[in-house]
């Protein structure tokens, strides 16, 4: 086991890595940027590392300053927690280049998996379905028109190294296509170190869906459920929820077996998941692979009782996965809420102060959050998660709604009100919905 990590994250992300190595007895170092020495997560840990200035790319994408501060300090593994560093091929081969174990997935499934168009071609000769798309990614305009041209409308346009939602980009026609060209190619400058995108048909109505494994060096894998995320505004998750509503059983089987035959496919190991589209007809078709601890991971956590981060810790220390299929069995329902500052979408130069903080409770409720009085948050940024477990749908639905006005956020644009609106909605409540259900309501 390791005898100390360093947690390469912030926030919220870090306060999960740093509860479960707390559990196993691992000492933590936090990094933190000058503008953070004093946040809660810099705080809690047992040591703490200032590793630059304010900005992400000087601070928690500084690679040579992180592991600088590992080195110095004694630590033995890297933890990237979910976002920023977390499915940087490159920041897990110079963590391994330095002696240090990066908690997570090996460097090969990083890059296999975060190179969209490859991981669509390895999970099709699996026998996974994909839209119809682009086989390479691109770079030119003129190449991306030739494949439209090819597949037909409407497409979607995506960062081929992007996620988290970001860098998509709707073309309806021809018309449009230059735009969503131009938003995918954006993603080069959210830290994701390349403009080259892949385009592949836009699917209306569907539903995303994700599986949810945990797999170890023997390459035995354990699949925990599946959570429902078409609830999105602008192709960005709001709600998630599990299992998902009037899944078929065939279905729910099938989507597991594709999940696990992914991972098969690269021999993929530790925590993670795989995104799925699923149609009106019933036919699904495999979105990318998430090679990380999922940002929704709570979800099911609640629903199995698995300390997902815990095992991803066990795991990359080459512990076998410590659970079977009957540990991993769903019990109950969960639904869980992301609560973002409601500034403009990726506006990170509007900054708030929190005047007022309060979080909800009661029983089944689960919150995740680094929030303070005092702090100052970018806008978009996500504030809380709020999750919700019942015994059934009904059950967790009315915890929630419950629980979410106990949410008090000053000094801060919210959208609370959005979530509410969500949650009171009958279509909602008798599920399910479509990905474009939000924007269309």
């Amino acid at each position: 086991m390791f005898r100390k990590i360093l947690i390469a994250n912030r926030g919220e992300a870090a306060l999960r890595v740093m509860r479960a190595c707390r559990e196993l007895g691992v000492a933590t170092i936090a990094v933190c940027s000058t503008a953070d020495r004093g946040a809660l997560h810099a705080r809690l840990a047992d040591e703490r590392v200032c590793v630059g200035p304010d900005r992400l790319e000087d601070s928690y994408l500084n690679v040579p300053s992180i592991l600088a501060a590992a080195l110095s300090r004694g630590a033995d593994a890297v933890h990237p927690g979910y976002g920023l560093l977390a499915e940087s091929g490159d920041f897990a081969e110079a963590c391994e280049r330095s002696g240090l174990a990066f908690v997570g997935p090996r460097v090969r499934h990083l890059r296999l998996m975060g190179d969209k168009p490859r991981a669509r071609r390895i999970v099709e000769k699996a026998g996974v379905r994909v839209l119809p798309g682009s086989v390479e990614p691109l770079a030119d305009l003129a190449d991306v028109r030739a494949v439209a041209d090819e597949i037909g409308y409407p497409l979607l346009v995506k960062a081929a190294a992007g996620g988290g939602g970001r860098g998509l980009g709707v073309a309806r026609d021809a018309e449009a296509l230059a735009s969503a060209f131009a938003l995918a190619r954006s993603e080069r400058d959210r830290g994701f170190g390349n403009d080259l995108v892949y385009v592949e048909r836009y699917l209306e109505r569907a539903r995303h869906v994700e599986i949810q494994l945990l797999a170890d060096r023997d390459r035995r894998v354990v699949l925990l459920g599946e959570r429902d995320c078409s609830v999105q505004r602008a192709r960005r998750k709001l709600v998630a929820e599990g299992p998902a509503v009037d899944l078929p059983r065939g279905l729910r089987g099938k989507l597991a077996a594709a999940a696990a035959a992914a991972a098969a496919a690269v021999g993929y190991t530790n925590v993670g998941s795989v995104e799925f589209l699923v149609g009106d007809d019933g036919e699904f078709y495999f979105i990318e692979m998430n090679t990380r601890v999922q940002v929704d991971h709570a979800v099911p956590e609640a629903l199995t009782g698995v300390d997902l981060v815990r095992e991803g810790i066990l795991v990359a220390a080459g512990e076998p996965v410590s659970i079977g299929a009957a540990e991993a069995s769903v019990r109950g329902h969960a639904i869980e809420c992301r609560i973002r500052a409601a500034g403009p979408r990726g506006a990170t130069s509007a900054r708030y102060a929190v005047r007022a903080f309060h979080s909800p409770g009661g029983l089944g409720i689960r919150v995740a959050s680094a929030l303070e009085v005092g702090d100052v948050v970018a806008g978009d940024e996500v504030l809380v998660k709020v999750l919700a477990h019942g015994a059934t749908r009904a059950e967790a639905l009315a915890r929630l709604r419950a629980a979410l006005p106990e949410v008090v956020i000053d000094g801060v644009p919210t959208d609370l009100e959005l979530h509410r609106g969500v949650l009171a909605d009958p279509a909602f409540a008798r599920g399910p919905v479509h990905t474009t259900w939000l924007d269309a309501r």
